[in-house]
């Protein structure tokens, strides 16, 4: 059963279903025909709507298989790709990725040892490259970009895994999760979940192998923020109670442990649960009692900077609007989040500064608040805020009447997540 077969079972009609998602009817519309897919952040409604679980949704909404693929014959572009730049960057990327992997799980043998010296680099070559490549992500104003000096790095990183000798396998492993970590992220801004998970598992199973406690903990906190965006709040909350007992064997002068207390927030906040969420956001901000610098600026950014904009957040998903506004706007006058500064928080506290403004109905509200996260999504072609701003679309829409509403809407539905 499809979409539209699910939707008509149980008596929705294109716009009776978009009028109850807050969406256009042609959005419905485009979903069936498998031209887009429904958001992340729509997905949760969509599914209680249509009384399936999400796994269900995206059985739902998944493209049918070509008629080759479905009668079990070889697809052309099995064979040739699509052509596209971008694919090509991105499976050239993922390749560098599995063989690092590969190596990573690779035991040592003579032969290995006694190719010591054709390694093309040391420990602390790549932490050093990797140090400097968490720079360039952090002011890249689009992530897409770092794509190809990332995939290279994976490239040599799997030259000296090759020929690795017994000393170096931990700092290569190590070097190995942290360098997993920035090609989640950047999988992750791509809109390319699957990627962004796959990365963050071996970041995981790498840093594991390193005894690297801190640098697991953070790989499976990112890992579990996948699930938090698409809103698996309670399998998050799983693998961040892990994340919370790997983090405590870490470096206790880190932040890490921190870190993992504000993400829980969010998945305590999800599962509606505001004492939880409360006591977590209190455990991450105890990070201010710590010396700094407690990060290293790259794989472990978590300073507290942002815990103003994340306590609005958590109150947002709440409908605590009072006291998110009362966070949010503080929140926006902070230097780092001051106009040319930091285009996916600000964007971000922008569009949830815009949703408080729908649900109590203040159009002007909306209108100030989205328009400028609208111009920052078009000048960073970032991802991430496009993805918020869809988000933002669903809350809107009963606010569709107004004529700048609809402007409004129409121009987030054009934005490109990828």
């Amino acid at each position: 059963m499809g979409l539209a077969k699910r939707r008509k079972a149980l008596g929705y009609s294109q716009e009776r279903l978009a009028h109850a998602l807050g969406v256009d009817r042609t959005t419905v519309q485009r979903w069936e025909n498998h031209k887009v897919s429904p958001q992340p952040p729509i997905r949760p409604k969509l599914a209680e709507l249509l009384n399936i679980d999400l796994d269900e949704l995206d059985v739902l909404v998944a493209p049918p298989p070509p008629p080759e693929e479905a009668a079990g014959l070889p697809s052309s572009d099995d064979h040739h790709g699509s052509g596209d730049i971008d694919d090509m960057i991105r499976r050239e990327f993922l390749r560098a990725i599995a063989v690092t992997g590969a190596l990573t799980a690779l035991p040592l043998d003579e032969a290995e040892a006694l190719a010591e010296g054709a390694r093309r680099g040391t420990s602390s070559d790549f932490a050093r490259m990797n140090s400097h490549l968490w720079q360039v992500y952090q002011l890249a104003r689009s992530k897409g970009s770092v794509y190809p000096i990332v995939r290279d790095q994976l490239t040599s990183l799997n030259g000296a895994l090759a020929n690795r000798s017994d000393a170096e396998v931990r700092a290569l492993c190590s070097a190995a999760g942290d360098l997993f970590q920035l090609a989640g992220e950047l999988s992750f801004d791509g809109n390319r979940y699957t990627d962004a998970a796959a990365s963050y598992m071996l970041a995981a199973s790498a840093s594991k192998v390193a005894k690297a406690f801190d640098l697991w903990a953070c790989a499976l906190t990112r890992q579990a923020y996948v699930d938090v965006y698409e809103g698996r709040y309670r399998e998050a909350a799983g693998v961040l109670s892990a994340a919370e007992r790997v983090a405590k064997r870490g470096d206790s002068s880190l932040s890490t442990r921190h870190w993992v207390a504000a993400v829980q927030a969010e998945a305590f906040a999800g599962l509606g649960d505001l004492t939880a969420c409360e006591r977590a956001l209190d455990e991450a901000e105890e990070v201010q009692n710590l010396a700094t610098p407690a990060h290293n600026g790259g794989w472990l950014r978590f300073d507290g900077s942002r815990l103003a904009e994340e306590r609005g957040a958590r109150y947002v998903q709440l409908g605590r609007l009072d006291l998110a506004e009362t966070a949010l706007t503080t929140a926006l006058k902070q230097g780092a989040l001051a106009q040319g500064q930091s285009f996916r928080r600000r964007g971000a506290v922008l569009t949830d500064l815009a949703a408080i403004g729908a649900k109590r109905r203040d159009t002007d509200q909306v209108i100030t608040y989205g328009r400028e996260a609208l111009t920052l999504a078009r000048e960073s072609s970032s991802g991430y805020v496009a993805r918020r701003l869809q988000g933002l679309r669903a809350v809107i829409g009963p606010l569709a009447r107004d004529r700048r509403i609809a402007e409004l809407g129409a121009e987030i539905s054009a934005l490109s997540t990828t």
